[in-house]
């Protein structure tokens, strides 16, 4: 039996689907949420890169909804991973009346500790964006950049972000394999 593609009961199966495409929705709406954010921060982060990136995604919407459909493309990913794995280490195991409670309680913290360190790389941002910005530079030149502290403090609270779904995810399996050692004993 394989991890990623296991030999399960068609139930856990259609469990473990389920709660993957609850990650998905999860992350997905995250990022669409998150990007509001940023997009109030960095208007530019978002017209002179990401906008640019999912071009393809395009389709005439306004500048704040064309930027919730960036989040939604560059998170639902992370929600697919994050799912697929946590019913794998053990949410679609768990077969009690709780089973709803684990996987809200999952998801809390991956998107929870995500949060809270996407937050923690924005301030990193703001400290940098306040100092000298030279390394800045060629970003500065090449994407023609107005406010460049703005574009700094987003940078670093978008790949802070990506690490804290990282962190988030070893967080909740943590706390997944934790339950199911309690249920089991």
């Amino acid at each position: 039996m394989s991890f990623w593609y296991p030999r399960m009961s068609a139930r856990r199966f259609r469990v473990a689907v389920q709660i993957t495409l609850l990650g998905i929705i999860a992350a997905g709406a995250y990022g669409a949420l998150h990007d509001q954010i940023s997009y109030t921060i960095s208007p530019e982060y978002f017209t002179k890169l990401k906008f640019r990136q999912f071009a393809y995604a395009d389709f005439g919407l306004p500048p704040r909804v064309f930027a919730a459909e960036v989040g939604f493309l560059g998170t639902w990913w992370v929600g697919l991973l994050a799912g697929w794995l946590l019913a794998r280490i053990g949410l679609a195991e768990m077969t009690e009346t709780g089973t709803r409670t684990y996987i809200a309680r999952a998801f809390a913290i991956v998107i929870g500790v995500g949060a809270m360190t996407g937050l923690a790389g924005a301030l990193v941002g703001v400290a940098v964006s306040r100092s000298e910005l030279s390394g800045w530079a060629e970003w500065q030149r090449k994407a023609d950049l107005q406010d460049l502290p703005a574009f700094v403090t987003v940078a670093y609270l978008h790949a802070a972000g990506y690490l804290g779904g990282l962190l988030g995810l070893i967080c909740a399996i943590v706390y997944v394999r934790r339950c199911l050692s309690r249920n089991r004993g």
